[in-house]
């Protein structure tokens, strides 16, 4: 099952920590990454020997959760992290945690889960599958489920403490210019080119016969099926047209809760039982047939055989003339470009964008080597604040549609400054002011906490700030 293209938004999953305590924790950053994998090989790597070497109120850090941290990184490619530095960033999130429980933060269970839920299905699709994952973990699903459970309220926990902590922090036009004009000249960013593009897209719809052939070849293979003359497998390899899909029999593992999944696809499978073939079930990608292989709760592997109805000329010139009325609209002021994406835009995931296209890092300043090479073609004749002609394309999924590409804004390269990246350096100076908020708060609460620092790690100078009211454990 195909799911809406994405450039790059949803650092999904990566950490939630916003940038003030990425800031206040940047050379922890490799850590912090690592913390949800270490959710579901703690168990496989926990040493019988282990020992509490830090506490802070009723929460306690084990020996083990270093180590498991520290291994978790080099398993993901990355430099060894010291002790030390693992062992300041458990005692921050602790700290954070025993507050948020004293402030009662809000976490709700079903919260919880559907970040599980969410984790799960990364990890899944990173290791090839269900079986392959259970396999590596040593653990089912169920059990992974489960130990991951403390360390993800935790994490949502200490999330909630910090947002509270810095919500409210903001800065002023003169806080901006007092901090880049104590930048060095020379050490200014440069950046390449960059541009800011909107597009609006529409799919053009097929005719009702080319539609009811489609849905007349789905239920020839259906019958087939259930005839036992062909196995669905074979016939999702030779005629399915989702290529995500088509190269390993039409395998899909889903998740009845998972949003990027078509709604009526997702209804429909989840109404199967094992080894029965679905009615032809129309999504926004087209028409399938779907057959249930396994279930277990809200997971389930299935096959889909998805059939895409030809688009005509007829069509598309259809499609290529709507999207230009709406660019006459557009040039005339009489609408914005927003509003045109809100009201007409076939692109689902535009609508949280108003339109406009993300880069890889998440934002809206996208350099040349990060588009596609016809939108290059169509920005070649395009003038700030101008919009393209209406343009025949074909997505990432295969699917033909028309859009428009509106250039919003175009940089040259250049050294940083306040009248082109304002922004930017505004967001900095934000950072920084969070960060020093944070220190300032973890510097009033430290000494309210019972504090237990392990005598292994007297020689640590980044735990000084906590080492002044621990209590020595010696080994």
């Amino acid at each position: 099952m195909l799911k809406p293209r994405h450039n790059s938004i949803i650092k999904e999953y990566e950490i939630i920590f916003d940038v003030g305590m990425i800031m206040f924790m940047k050379k922890l950053l490799p850590i912090l990454i690592c913390f949800f994998i270490s959710g579901f090989t703690y168990a496989q790597q926990k040493v019988v020997a282990d020992k509490i070497v830090g506490i802070v109120g009723d929460k306690i850090i084990l020996n083990s959760d270093i180590t498991n941290m520290i291994a978790d990184v080099i398993r993901q490619g990355g430099q060894a992290p010291e002790d030390c530095a693992v062992l300041d960033q458990m005692l921050i999130r602790k700290a954070l945690v025993l507050q948020a429980e004293k402030d009662s933060i809000p976490v709700t269970d079903e919260d919880v889960d559907a970040e599980i839920d969410q984790k799960i299905r990364f990890f899944i699709g990173q290791y090839g599958g269900k079986d392959a994952l259970e396999q590596i973990a040593g653990r089912t699903i169920y059990q992974l489920k489960e130990e991951m459970r403390q360390p993800f309220r935790e994490e949502r926990l200490a999330n909630g403490m910090q947002n509270k902590i810095v919500q409210d922090i903001k800065v002023t036009p003169a806080e901006v210019k007092e901090y880049y004009d104590k930048i060095p000249k020379d050490s200014l960013h440069f950046y390449e080119s960059e541009l800011q593009i909107g597009e609006i897209i529409l799919y053009p719809k097929a005719s009702h016969d080319i539609e009811k052939l489609a849905i007349d070849e789905l239920n020839d293979y259906k019958r087939q099926i259930e005839a036992g003359t062909r196995k669905f497998e074979t016939l999702a390899s030779l005629y399915s047209e989702d290529p995500a899909t088509k190269i390993n029999g039409g395998k899909l593992e889903v998740n009845r809760t998972d949003k990027q999944i078509d709604p009526n696809f997702l209804a429909a499978a989840f109404r199967l039982k094992e080894g029965q073939v679905s009615s032809v079930v129309k999504s926004k990608f087209g028409y399938h047939i779907i057959q249930m292989v396994s279930r277990a709760g809200d997971d389930a592997v299935v096959r889909e055989i998805l059939r895409i109805p030809q688009i005509t000329d007829a069509e598309n010139n259809e499609t290529i003339s709507k999207l230009d009325s709406i660019r006459s609209q557009l040039i005339a002021g009489q609408i914005s470009f927003g509003e045109a994406v809100a009201k007409y835009s076939d692109d689902d995931y535009a609508k949280f964008t108003a339109g406009r296209k993300m880069a890889r890092d998440g934002s809206t300043y996208l350099k040349i080597d990060e588009l596609d090479k016809e939108i290059v073609k169509m920005l070649d004749t395009l003038k700030v604040g101008s919009y393209s002609s209406p343009t025949v394309f074909t997505d990432d999924r295969g699917k033909k549609g028309v859009h428009i590409i509106y250039l919003i804004s175009k940089s040259e390269p250049h050294r940083e400054n306040m009248r082109d990246d304002y922004d930017r350096i505004a967001q900095r100076t934000l950072e920084i002011k969070k960060q020093g908020i944070l220190e300032k708060w973890f510097r009033a609460k430290i000494p309210t906490f019972y504090i237990m620092i392990d005598q292994q790690f007297k020689h640590c100078s980044n735990l000084a700030k906590w080492q002044t009211n621990a209590t020595a454990a010696s080994n």
